[in-house]
């Protein structure tokens, strides 16, 4: 396949927190695919021998590094190690997420706040921190948020994660301002229900889905490549004038 120019990402390095599966691995893959050597992490090293096993199997870069996105000592050992293996960093895609808690705000407990707070929000803060650190070195850079439509519209009985996302749509749009004079671009990504083990417990309750369907215009949930296209955009070349923005693919719920 000839990468058209627009798209080529050969002299880039990525990170996509959370690619074991799902979202995450299907925007490993489409970076890898433009030439991207991607990092990719996970909390633990087995969950990602699936995803690095396919992306060189088709002859594309790829690392995998354990860390877990709520702990703050292993992030800044995540990007020691990206420091000394690859001396730069230019794309982040914060993917990782977490959501322990479905039900009543009124039964929600402070060990289900503090995870997902800790995995969703501090996460991606401190990651993107570290991260524009090393693309201000570099000339610039490129991050993507995986939010969610729950950051707009809160979702009945997940108040929590809810919360999480519409606060990283906030996040985005104060490191876009802050970093745009450094050439770092900060963007977010809204995907609506998708099929993944990750919310799996939405898709595979068939009574649910009977009144979730007839709310997508489409008609269908979505599959995670269908995710990864808006992603490479974002990153690209193409998008060299787009920061501070939301980008919502979800079949048309919020239209």
């Amino acid at each position: 396949m000839e990468i058209p120019p627009i798209f080529d990402l050969s002299k880039k390095v990525a990170l996509v927190s959370g690619a074991s599966r799902g979202i995450g691995a299907a925007v490993a893959k489409i970076l890898a695919e433009y030439g991207a050597h991607v990092i990719v992490t996970s909390r633990t090293a087995e969950n990602l021998v699936e995803v690095e096993t396919e992306i060189l199997a088709a002859g594309k870069k790829v690392t995998s590094m354990v860390c877990h996105n709520g702990n703050l000592v292993q992030i800044e050992t995540l990007f020691q190690k990206i420091l000394q293996t690859h001396g730069r960093l230019d794309i982040l895609i914060n993917n990782a997420a977490t959501n322990p808690f479905y039900g009543s705000v009124l039964e929600a407990d402070e060990a289900a706040w503090d995870k997902t707070l800790a995995v969703n929000l501090k996460g991606p803060f401190f990651m993107s921190q570290h991260a524009a650190k090393l693309m201000q070195k570099n000339g610039g850079g490129s991050i993507v948020n995986v939010s969610s439509i729950n950051g707009r519209i809160p979702m009945h009985k997940q108040s929590i994660y809810s919360l999480t996302k519409a606060g990283l749509i906030s996040m985005t749009q104060a490191f876009a301002k802050e970093l745009g004079g450094d050439n770092i671009r900060v963007n977010a990504l809204l995907p609506g229900l998708t099929d993944t083990k990750f919310a799996s417990a939405l898709t595979k309750n068939e009574e649910l889905m009977k009144t979730v369907i007839p709310q997508i215009p489409l008609g269908r949930i979505a599959q995670p490549d269908e995710m990864s296209g808006m992603v490479l955009f974002l990153v690209s070349e193409a998008a060299s004038y787009v920061t501070g923005s939301t980008f919502t693919v979800d079949g048309g719920v919020l239209a």
